[in-house]
Formats: C-alpha cells, sequence, structure tokens
C-alpha cells in the first residue's frame, strides 16, 4: 500500500474507537450473547436445578447472595438517589449493596427489583434486574438501555462500575452544584464517600460519609463532617434492623473502590485490543499483507492499553493513608482468608490498612475470570510489563512506590498461585 495513505487510515480507524463502539463488530455488546456467572446461575434455575427462595422481607436477595456466593459482611448502605429505584431510597433506607471478585448486587427495602452487575470476561460489565415478586423460576433480565445511562466511561468507551461521592440533601438527592467526585484507589479519603454511610475507625482522616448537608442552599465550603466520621454505630441514622447486617464497612468500601476502575482498566484493555486487531485486519487487507500482521501502531496501541492496566494494577498513585484503618465488620477477615496462598502463605489478599490498602500492592484481581478472559495479545504484553516492574528493571518513577522487598515478594507470589504465567516467570 502506497505510505501517503497509512496516516489518513490510522487517523480514521482511530476515530472509530469512540464512546458507541461497543455496540459495532468485534464486540457488538448490545446483542452478544453474556456467558457469566448470572447466565450460569440462571441455567441452573432454568434446569431445575437450584431453588432460589423468596422471603417476604428480603425478595430473593438472601439465595441470590449464597449462589453466586457473595458475602454478606461486603455490605455497604449507599443513601444518595443515584441509581435506578431512586424513589425508594432516602437516608432512613438506603439502598445496600454487596460484592465479590464478579458480581455487584443492589437491594432497595421494598424495591420492584434487585439490580445485579457482573465483570463478564468478553463484555465487561453487563447489567441485570431481578424481579421481586415469588416465582418459581426467577429470572434476570439483560439491560441495555437505562444502566448505561450512567453506567458509561465515555473517556475509555466502555460500559463501566462506577463509583461516585456526592453531596447529599435531606432527602438524599445530590446537590450537583456543589460538585460530585468518581471514585478509586487514587481519591484522597477527604473526597470520598459522600452520600454512603461509613461504619470503621481512621483516626483524624476524614471523609465526606455519613454527612447530610444542612439545605439545597447550603455550601460544602466551611462545613465540617465532625458528627460523621471514626462512626461504628448508625442506630440513629437508618434502623439497621432492616438489612442483612448493621454495617457498611470502611475496608469493604476501600477495597469496592480499587475492584471497579480495576474491572474498568481490563474491559477498557478488551476492548481497545479487539478494536486494535479488527483495525489491524483492515490495513492488512488494504495492504495485502497476512492476516494477523500487527502493524507498529497496533503494536502500540495494545502497549497502551496494557501500561495502563499495569500501572493500576500495581496501585501506583493510591492516596496513601495517614493512620490506620480498621472496619466493624467481618469483611477484612473473610477477604484475607481467602487467598491464593504461596508457600510462605503470602496472598495479594492480605491488607495493611496503615499507609497502604493490601500489604503487597498487586491486584487480586489477576485471579478474577475477566483477567483471564483478556486477549493473548494483551495479556502477554501485561505479563511482560509486571516482569519488569517486579524485577527492578522497570524503575520508571509511575512504580517509585514498590520498595525493593514489595517486588519480590508479589513475584514470589504470583509465581506461587497464578496459573498460566510465561515461561520465563518460572
Amino acid at each position: 500500500m502506497n505510505t501517503f495513505h497509512i496516516a489518513p487510515i490510522a487517523l480514521v480507524l482511530a476515530a472509530v474507537a469512540r464512546a458507541d463502539d461497543f455496540d459495532r463488530p468485534p464486540i457488538d455488546y448490545e446483542t452478544a450473547t453474556p456467558h457469566n456467572v448470572v447466565t450460569q446461575l440462571q441455567q441452573r434455575i432454568d434446569a431445575g436445578q437450584v431453588k432460589v427462595p423468596f422471603v417476604d422481607e428480603f425478595g430473593y436477595l438472601p439465595a441470590v447472595l449464597k449462589e453466586l456466593n457473595l458475602p454478606r459482611s461486603s455490605q455497604m448502605l449507599v443513601f444518595s438517589k443515584t441509581s435506578l429505584q431512586r424513589d425508594r431510597i432516602s437516608p432512613r433506607t438506603p439502598r445496600a449493596l454487596y460484592f465479590n471478585d464478579d458480581v455487584y448486587v443492589g437491594f432497595c427495602r421494598l424495591g420492584n427489583v434487585m439490580e445485579v452487575s457482573v465483570a463478564d470476561p468478553e463484555l465487561g460489565a453487563v447489567f441485570y434486574t431481578l424481579r421481586q415478586e415469588p416465582a418459581d423460576k426467577p429470572r434476570f433480565q439483560r439491560q441495555t438501555d437505562h444502566c448505561l445511562i450512567c453506567h458509561t466511561s465515555r473517556q475509555q468507551g466502555i460500559p463501566a462500575h462506577t463509583v461516585r461521592s456526592i453531596y447529599p440533601d435531606r432527602d438524599g438527592n445530590p446537590i450537583l452544584s456543589s460538585g460530585s467526585f468518581r471514585i478509586d484507589h487514587s481519591s484522597p479519603l477527604k473526597d470520598r464517600w459522600g452520600g454512603w454511610y461509613v461504619t470503621g475507625a481512621h483516626g483524624s482522616q476524614t471523609h465526606l460519609g455519613n454527612f447530610i448537608l444542612p439545605n439545597r442552599n447550603s455550601s460544602p465550603d466551611g462545613l465540617r463532617n465532625d458528627a460523621g466520621l471514626n462512626v461504628t454505630d448508625l442506630k440513629g441514622r437508618v434502623d439497621t434492623g432492616m438489612y442483612l447486617t448493621p454495617h457498611s464497612d470502611i475496608v469493604a468500601l476501600m477495597v469496592l473502590e480499587h475492584q471497579t476502575e480495576m474491572h474498568n482498566r481490563i474491559t477498557a484493555a478488551n476492548f481497545q485490543t479487539k478494536v486494535a486487531h479488527r483495525d489491524a485486519d483492515v490495513i492488512n487487507e488494504l495492504d495485502n499483507a497476512p492476516k494477523g500482521r500487527l502493524t507498529e501502531g497496533t503494536s502500540r496501541r495494545i502497549d497502551g492499553v496494557a501500561d495502563q492496566l499495569v500501572k493500576y494494577m500495581l496501585f501506583s498513585e493510591e492516596a496513601r493513608l495517614t493512620e490506620p484503618v480498621k472496619g466493624t465488620s467481618a469483611f477484612a477477615d473473610e477477604f484475607a482468608k481467602r487467598g491464593p496462598f504461596d508457600k510462605k502463605g503470602r496472598s495479594l489478599r492480605q491488607f495493611d490498612l496503615s499507609t497502604r490498602i493490601f500489604k503487597y500492592p498487586c491486584s487480586y484481581l489477576i485471579y478474577s475470570a475477566a483477567f483471564d478472559g483478556l486477549p493473548a495479545s494483551v495479556k502477554e504484553r501485561i505479563y511482560q510489563r509486571l516482569w519488569d516492574v517486579l524485577t527492578g528493571k522497570d524503575t520508571s518513577k509511575e512504580f517509585a512506590h514498590l520498595s525493593a522487598a514489595d517486588r519480590l515478594a508479589i513475584k514470589e507470589i504470583l509465581i506461587d498461585t497464578k496459573p498460566g504465567l510465561p515461561s520465563y516467570w518460572k
């Protein structure tokens, strides 16, 4: 192909990868058939292999948590009106959220539906509702319209899991004129948890949890959240007897905030790699080149998304804790016990909670189905980048927070616990 045409074609192809690209090949988000833990549960329900009992007080919630292996200790309570069933949500009737490595479940008191999202290995964030009414074989209904109004990352061009911190009024309405924050593990604690209940101890560190603006005309500037800090009991704020546990655990919240963005980075790497390969196929056909050839531009695109994922995976730019953090539920202990553990008894799930979230700062989602489902070309680059950082070959500033001991420990843990590593890791 005439080299004069390379730049214009590359520009056109790059422009295709915009926010709605996931509804076109090779993703076909809306029309593709999901394959994930929710669809697997539905298949077992339809085949009569499992019963999902309905109970008056909670509907299908206890049964769904059990079947999808979501711990009750992961419960977090959010009282801002920022979700599908906003009319059911208020500071007196917060929405309860539960999660594990793959699934997020939202429950509203007297809600019409239970809300479920899952990190699908092929499609990223996939959303479902389950009607809260008795049925012999209840059905998870996939949602591709309403949920994506809020759950789309325009910057990354993916369906996304999102955690926000807002300034709420007395009814839980977000006061948008006061601003909001999209939260992940890099967010300062002082900006987190607006519109959420938070139970736990954190010393003199401040946050926006348990806080309600006096009126809609109030400015957050200069207001203090003294009564909302180091709260270990929500009595007087909400009737916790209406929920499965009395907690909205601070450690669960911190893990959630890391995990949602990690899932988004995995999805971005997945989608953008597939789109890069699609574009390479177009260029190869025009250039009469062999199918599957990766151009220099394609390789750079894949390297770029791999790099962004590895930086987040290794907690680059993580907000530092200045004092220890301690939750109120069994979440931290239960989470840490899940492993897997290396020969020395170490795990990526072990907490630090004094200066950072985890003792060994590498995301446990490296074990997830979403990570394992990444295209081989980007996964190869991720493993190479990890190897370079963990062996000390890469000493760039993004990884300066990792000591030599951190790098060695993470490398040893992964070698012992992560199947499918490249041979040079051994």
